[in-house]
């Protein structure tokens, strides 16, 4: 009988990749998925170990899937924590099985077979973390579940950028870009399988080729890219300002099938903080790459993220952060608290920010935001826009016919971190389906439509 496995994934969509390569071996090598921990006989645990809430998240799945092992069981710990962590962690979590890191994933049905004929593992054969810098290949077809009409393709692994606050370097090792052959064959694969819009991520999405081409490849990568039949959209995560050239501008603007949105992690407004950060932007490169932008492709969604309460940040920092907001009038954006993190350069600074503050300005900046949102998003009341469907919602009989209520988004939103679009039909649609949609109202991050049928 073909032995069962769960994976439970946390964190970043460089996880759920992760969770969908290592199901794909688990599969070729003659293990069944399962739906629920209470049905495997491997337990997997994809860990997030970025910032000190998603330690504490996976620490406590990690827990819970203990208790709900059943019988001979084994929990297995994977992902950045473990890799971060597993020789500490093997010495204090005995719950776990094993500890499996970042680069690992390739042997993971041997670590697996290995494991389940060694009842009596020592802390020392059970953490498998070697080298993070190893090249790039593909190991295997990922495992979908259902049709993949969206899905993640991550374009490299690691980080060659050392800001003073991040530990991915350390995690996940230097920055290696996948041949570009690799990432054409899974967007045809991706295709095949259903697939309509590609998400490119990485550490650094702009970044692509420079250490495999001695130059930056992105635009012609997504010059290869569009070529794709069966592909509608394709989405830019995690490309740093600074490596946001003409060239790739000029490419998402005359490409129909690049959506015109970026995602620019920016992380802060104030010289000062972006310079003791190890960022190697400045207020004003960052809003000359924005205007360069919108210049060029008026209509572009810009998105980004924030870090309220650095070291040492302060009330003029912060303030130069939200002039920068309000100037810049970004479509999207997330923000989160600085978390010291060990190892880190930031994290050894003796002049953090308190809690109590960290939460105000995070507050404050969200506020402001909002009222950017609003008034973003009625802009587009009126207007007929082009929705992927998500999900089905639910039903309501009007005068004896169905209408069915739908989740969906534009191509000016990354699924399930932007806004969504709630909107009536009565056409039977699926998760996938590109429709035209009236937009009748707008909220702070939502729309609201009407399908209109053609």
């Amino acid at each position: 009988m073909k032995e069962k496995f769960y994976i439970e994934t946390l964190g970043c969509p460089k996880n759920i990749n992760d969770s969908e390569y290592a199901a794909g071996i688990l599969l070729e090598n003659g293990y069944q998925e399962v739906d629920s921990p209470d049905e495997a006989d491997f337990i997997i645990v994809n860990t997030c170990g970025f910032i000190e809430d998603a330690k504490k998240e996976s620490i406590d799945k990690i827990f819970e899937m203990a208790e709900r092992k059943n019988g001979s069981a084994k929990l297995v710990v994977s992902g950045c924590l473990a890799q971060r962590y597993g020789e500490e962690l093997s010495k204090e979590l005995p719950e776990a099985d094993c500890f499996i890191g970042v680069e690992q994933y390739a042997n993971i049905a041997n670590i697996l077979g290995k494991i389940d004929k060694e009842s009596d593992s020592t802390d020392q054969n059970r953490v498998f973390t070697d080298s993070c810098n190893m090249d790039y290949l593909e190991k295997t077809i990922r495992r979908y579940k259902g049709i993949p009409y969206t899905s993640t393709i991550k374009i490299a692994e690691g980080c060659n950028n050392r800001c003073s606050y991040c530990a991915i370097p350390f995690i996940r090792g230097k920055y290696r870009s996948k041949r570009m052959e690799d990432i054409i064959a899974e967007a045809k694969e991706l295709s095949k399988a259903g697939c309509k819009e590609l998400i490119l991520i990485a550490q650094d999405v702009a970044y692509y080729g420079k250490d495999l081409y001695g130059k930056y490849m992105l635009p012609e990568l997504l010059k290869e890219l569009v070529k794709v039949d069966g592909i509608k959209w394709i989405r830019l995560m995690y490309c740093y300002d600074d490596r946001i050239t003409d060239e790739l501008i000029e490419v998402i603007a005359n490409e129909e099938k690049i959506c015109k949105y970026i995602d620019i992690p920016i992380q802060h407004g104030s010289d000062k903080v972006l310079k003791e950060m190890h960022r190697n932007s400045n207020n004003k490169s960052i809003r000359d790459v924005i205007s360069r932008l919108r210049n060029k492709i008026p209509d572009i969604a810009i998105r980004t993220t924030m870090i309220v309460g650095f070291p040492g940040e302060s009330h003029e920092d912060f303030q130069d952060l939200l002039d920068l907001v309000e100037d810049m009038k970004f479509n999207r954006m997330g923000a989160f608290m600085y978390s010291k993190e060990e190892g880190t350069v930031a994290g050894n600074r003796v002049d953090q920010i308190d809690e109590t503050t960290k939460e105000q300005r995070l507050d404050a900046l969200m506020r402001r935001q909002i009222d950017i949102s609003l008034n973003n998003n009625k802009k587009f009341i009126g207007k007929v826009m082009e929705v992927m469907v998500d999900s089905i919602e639910q039903d309501e009989y009007i005068n004896g016919i169905k209408q069915i209520s739908y989740l969906g988004r534009t191509r000016y939103d990354a699924p399930e971190i932007d806004n969504g679009v709630i909107f009536t039909s009565f056409s039977e649609l699926i998760p996938g389906d590109i429709v035209k949609v009236e937009i009748l109202d707008a909220f702070d991050y939502d729309l609201v439509g009407q399908h209109i049928v053609q």
